[in-house]
């Protein structure tokens, strides 16, 4: 579904990305696994558009994706709940995923609002509730089912277990479980390697720009030196 091919990418003179490849195959949950600063939100910008890479391809569904704005590839089927999710503050939980569809054009909207809010009871619960007053967890429930409401065939999550306690982060991790199994693929950004792992098919690990290691989720659990390097834990 998604082939990144040799991209190159920074933010002015610094190069942070240094021909980095990935796949990700329909129907699969792909995980991206490094330290702080090893490149791993400017892959995910540089997926979703909000970072054009200088050199490099990015195909999606076979088609030449690179250097498309956000928007066009959102219409295309690729939707981000970014790093911090950045909900909309100032409005409702219902305004936000609201927010999620407006270049829909077709008549399921209402339909994919009520999905939702079964999916999610504790947005149900505090629809009328402006996001800016909801916990971290409720906010990234609702980041996610605001990116789940424009339909994506491919949906990135960059860090979302962020900052959230560990009961919630389990909830978080069942819930892509879910999405994925309901027929969308996840390209997902994880400081969490184990938990990130345990859900994916395949990962891969990124490190100063450059990616050091790929393969089978459950063999890189296994992985001695993976172990030590991102899972906090020397393997026995």
């Amino acid at each position: 579904m998604l082939e990144v091919s040799g991209i190159h990418a920074g933010y002015g003179k610094i190069q942070v990305l240094k021909d980095v490849s990935l796949e990700v195959e329909e129907g699969t949950i792909v995980t991206i696994l490094g330290a702080n600063g090893a490149g791993k939100s400017t892959t995910m910008k540089s997926v979703s558009g909000l970072l054009k890479p200088s050199a490099g391809k990015i195909s999606f569904l076979g088609e030449d994706v690179t250097g498309l704005r956000p928007d066009q590839l959102l219409r295309k089927g690729i939707a981000l709940v970014p790093e911090g999710r950045q909900i909309l503050a100032g409005m409702t939980v219902l305004e936000n995923l609201e927010m999620g569809a407006y270049h829909r054009k077709d008549t399921e909207i209402d339909s994919d609002l009520n999905k939702m809010l079964e999916r999610f009871p504790i947005l149900k619960e505090r629809e009328k509730q402006l996001g800016g007053t909801l916990s971290g967890g409720q906010q990234q429930m609702l980041a996610i089912a605001r990116a789940i409401m424009s339909r994506p065939k491919l949906l990135l999550l960059d860090e979302p277990s962020m900052g959230l306690a560990p009961l919630v982060v389990a909830d978080i991790f069942k819930i892509i479980k879910e999405i994925n199994q309901s027929g969308t693929t996840v390209l997902l950004v994880e400081q969490n390697a184990r938990q990130a792992l345990k859900i994916s098919d395949k990962g891969y690990v990124l490190e100063t720009g450059k990616m050091v290691a790929s393969g089978n989720a459950t063999e890189l659990l296994s992985d001695a030196r993976i172990m030590e390097a991102y899972l906090g834990k020397k393997s026995s």
